[in-house]
């Protein structure tokens, strides 16, 4: 559950910004779209495959 605590003298719009950033970070939007439909297990290998691709490739990017 995500949630901020709001501080003494803090404007609404700063406290929801901080909240929208905390959200956005916790990836709780993210699993709800994953969950919302399914995906057969082929399909889950090759985006896991894919997603390790461009991990590997981002860091060896970054060593260059």
């Amino acid at each position: 559950m995500v949630g901020i605590v709001i501080q003494e003298n803090e404007s609404i719009d700063r406290a929801l910004r901080r909240f929208k950033k905390k959200y956005e970070r916790s990836g709780v939007l993210k699993e709800f779209k994953k969950r919302a439909f399914f995906s057969k297990p082929s399909v889950k290998k090759r985006m896991k495959r894919a997603k390790a691709l461009r991990r590997s490739q981002r860091i060896t990017s970054e060593v260059s």
